[in-house]
């Protein structure tokens, strides 16, 4: 099967809604020391609001990804303390440790923790805070929100007598509203120092899995795989009715047109399963950011051997083959270690502090690709001046005003993304309470 078939084959099974959430999974993770607190980040993500009314869920009820109901649904979430603490209580009591779960939106992120008399903020209820924000010592401080005051929403967990273990019934937080929303576990209890837990928290959109970030990813890639078709299209019946006068270059920019249509569509797969499933793939995210890296790479070298002139002024890049290859293996390998960080088992809306750290050496061999292309092919079109070559002339100078277009264009998309803090406000909306009460 050829990729063009092979791209209709999957357009005709696309489903083009947006889709919103992802799975966490919790094996033992530890509770971390924060002020006067212990806590575990769950999770934050955009979630849409829900299309249809949230019932109460049932053990026997099937997961229906595209239900329109939009939730964050515990499941089999255990809280194991040590035994030196349970050995503290007696079998008879009730109540020997609390555990609270916070779900918060991000406009209400200041309506957890407080602060006595300006001073330094705290999650967990002090005597002072008691007196002052009228909170219950020893709990989270919770503030309702203005516009519902049943959220930012909290689950009460407790252990019981010498119980080792405590757990939280399968259940559901309905989504009612679109945003960004938080999810942390956290005791405020000292005795349960060392805590960790386990289970697992599903965070299901109206039309499935896919988190916020990443829903309408799905759907521009069916538009690019549809576009590329297209261009496959136009290049190959091009290519093949003029197939004597075919220049070597040429026979490269074919692989890259088709590899294009290739990855678009792994792309798309890629999304798909996510979406389904609630989990990444990542054999497939894998290759799919190495077929991308590889696009990547040789469209680039691509465009700076033509902006040498080889295949058109000189027979050969000579002396500069060697330096064109390293800079093509060195960008090869930051492409594919800063998207292996940025997709490869990515569930979240949080970009990572590794994947903000490896930017920049991209973004630099990026601007060096660019600066060195369009040396080049300034040099080229003197060459050319000079032979008075004029149709190779104006061929490269429609050439550079195309070339000089894209760049213009990436400028700005790379501008929006820039000023649209994307990458900080996600990130600082997960990462708030770490910084605000460490």
């Amino acid at each position: 099967m050829n990729l063009v078939t092979l791209s209709l084959v999957s357009l005709l099974i696309c489903a083009s809604g947006y889709t919103r959430a992802s799975i966490h999974v919790y094996d033992r993770d530890p509770f971390r020391e924060v002020g006067n607190a212990y806590l575990v980040s769950g999770g934050s993500e955009g979630l849409a609001a829900s299309r249809t009314p949230n019932p109460l869920p049932r053990h026997t009820d099937p997961v229906n990804v595209n239900d329109g109901r939009s939730y964050i649904r515990f499941q089999n979430i255990t809280f194991r303390r040590s035994e030196a603490s349970a050995a503290k209580y007696s079998k008879t009591q009730r109540r020997t440790g609390l555990v609270q779960v916070i779900i918060f939106e991000a406009a209400d992120r200041d309506n957890i923790g407080g602060s006595p008399y300006g001073g330094q903020r705290s999650i967990c209820c002090t005597p002072d805070l008691a007196k002052v924000e009228g909170c219950k010592q020893g709990e989270v401080i919770r503030i309702p929100s203005a516009r519902d005051s049943s959220w930012p929403v909290t689950v009460n967990v407790y252990f019981r007598g010498k119980s080792l273990t405590a757990q939280l019934k399968t259940t559901e937080a309905p989504i009612s509203k679109t945003g960004m929303y938080n999810l942390f576990f956290i005791s405020c209890d000292p005795s349960l120092k060392g805590m960790t837990m386990s289970g697992q928290t599903s965070w299901k959109g109206p039309d499935g899995y896919l988190p916020g970030r990443m829903a309408p990813l799905k759907k521009f890639y069916v538009i690019m795989a549809i576009a590329y078709a297209l261009l496959c299209v136009a290049w190959f019946s091009q290519y093949v009715r003029f197939w004597d006068d075919v220049l070597q270059l040429q026979h490269c920019i074919s692989v890259v047109v088709g590899v294009g249509l290739f990855e678009m569509i792994l792309w798309y797969f890629d999304y798909a399963y996510f979406n389904n499933t609630g989990t990444r793939p990542v054999a497939l995210t894998t290759w799919v950011v190495t077929v991308g890296a590889a696009r990547r790479t040789v469209s680039r070298l691509l465009m700076l051997c033509v902006s040498m002139g080889y295949g058109v002024v000189r027979p050969t890049l000579g002396g500069l083959t060697t330096k064109v290859m390293l800079i093509g293996v060195t960008y090869f390998l930051s492409t594919e270690l800063l998207n292996i960080t940025e997709y490869v088992g990515a569930i979240s809306d949080i970009a990572g502090r590794a994947r903000v750290i490896l930017v920049l050496p991209n973004a630099l061999l990026d601007a060096f690709l660019i600066m060195w292309i369009f040396t080049s092919l300034s040099k080229t079109l003197t060459q050319l001046q000079a032979k008075r070559s004029s149709v190779k002339l104006d061929t490269y100078r429609k050439f550079s005003n195309a070339l000089l277009i894209t760049v213009i264009l990436a400028v700005v998309w790379i501008g929006y993304e820039v000023g649209s803090l994307q990458i900080y406000v996600l990130w600082q909306y997960q990462e708030f309470l770490l910084n605000t009460f460490n």
